[in-house]
């Protein structure tokens, strides 16, 4: 009995349905005791994982998919993951939501609607926009990243479309997701974010920061800038004529023993300081921006000091970067390092 429930559990990505565990044997006082102890969790409302399972499970995307599984073990109606569900299947670089919750789209609803931690969405959809991914039915990329734009603003949706394109999706694919939503909510601002997606930008951040530039007035922005000189090289985060913007992470000076990738996180800020001295030995202005600065709140305000540090930049060394060329890399350089 046991090692059929193990099998099927295997079988369902660690899960199982009381329903399943009670017909293939197992007592439902055996179902509560094995809950009690703490040897299984309640993913969700009849449906269990071993608790060792979910232990393991990384809080912002392992878990989240395994509360969607355990949303389809346990549906009645035909679905599909969408939006921020969709987005965790195909591992897109998201924002944290304000609510988490599992995301489906359903034809045989109207309107959407949110019951017990699940956020059912009634919209069309194209059978060529459904895609299995992992044993599950998830609509494509292009599809996932506007309807994250959709339902959760701009911001969202450029780090989303970004990323969508990063893993393959297409401009022109993204443009089709939104061609079939004229009328629908939040589509002005995914067609903001489509119209600007950038497949080079390095993760969230960076998306951001790009976002808060053209919003400011500076719609010129080139991600990824490569200089060589001397035997060596660096990738610039973003231009805007001859001013640089870098966008830091903690993680890069957070050692490793506390979570961040640095050895020795004095080493990468001396690093990183002659890192800086060499790109301005370009005669290039140079902007930092952290997570702090891209955030609601703080957002206008950054990209105003930006435009003021651009500004300063264009004073002292104009912005033509002819003078550039013999050093400047073309970005097939860095994908072929990548």
């Amino acid at each position: 009995m046991y090692a059929d429930i193990r099998a099927l559990m295997a079988q369902q990505h660690g899960l199982i349905a009381r329903r399943q565990a009670v017909s293939r044997g197992l007592p439902p006082g055996d179902v509560d005791r094995l809950v009690r102890t703490g040897a299984w969790v309640a993913v969700r409302r009849g449906v269990y994982a071993e608790a060792a399972l979910w232990s393991e499970l990384d809080p912002r995307r392992g878990r989240p998919l395994l509360v969607a599984r355990a949303v389809t073990l346990s549906a009645h109606k035909p679905h599909v993951w969408s939006h921020d569900t969709a987005g965790h299947a195909w591992g897109l670089a998201m924002l944290d939501p304000a609510t988490s919750l599992t995301h489906v789209t359903r034809r045989d609803v109207r309107g959407d609607r949110t019951d017990s931690g699940v956020k059912h969405h009634g919209a069309a959809f194209d059978p060529g926009q459904v895609v299995q991914v992992d044993g599950a039915r998830v609509l494509d990329l292009a599809r996932t990243a506007v309807d994250i734009g959709r339902e959760h603003g701009f911001a969202h949706g450029l780090v989303a479309c970004d990323s969508a394109l990063a893993a393959g999706a297409t401009r022109a694919e993204l443009v089709s997701a939104l061609a079939t939503m004229a009328c629908w909510s939040g589509t002005v601002a995914a067609r903001a974010a489509v119209e600007i997606a950038d497949a080079d930008a390095d993760g969230p951040g960076e998306s951001l920061t790009r976002g808060l530039l053209i919003r400011a007035g500076e719609p010129e922005v080139e991600t990824q800038f490569g200089l060589r000189r001397d035997g060596r090289t660096v990738w610039c985060d973003l231009r805007v004529r001859r001013h640089i913007i870098e966008f830091d992470g903690r993680v890069k000076y957070r050692s490793i023993s506390n979570g961040g990738v640095s050895g020795d996180p004095e080493v990468a800020l001396w690093e990183e300081k002659k890192r800086q001295d060499f790109v301005q030995s370009f005669r290039l202005g140079v902007s930092r921006v952290t997570w702090a600065h891209v955030q609601p709140d703080t957002w206008r305000a950054t990209g105003e000091r930006l435009v003021r540090e651009i500004a300063a930049t264009d004073r002292l060394f104009g912005g033509d970067i002819a003078d550039l060329s013999p050093f400047i890399l073309p970005k097939s350089a860095r994908r072929r390092a990548a």
